[in-house]
């Protein structure tokens, strides 16, 4: 179960931010494009986690 949690939460995360992306870019406001950046950061520290010593 907690896989699927995590799937789900790495899917929002770049919906997000692909969302993010297309509002900046069409309304040109750059706080948009900055929320998608820290999203896809997130996105991709969730698929690959730190490993555990």
């Amino acid at each position: 179960m907690k896989t699927l949690y995590r799937v789900l939460i790495l899917i929002a995360l770049l919906v997000a931010a692909i969302a993010s992306y297309s509002v900046g870019s069409q309304t040109g406001m750059f706080a948009f494009i900055i929320l998608g950046f820290l999203l896809e950061g997130a996105f991709w520290l969730g698929l690959f986690p730190a490993k555990k010593r």
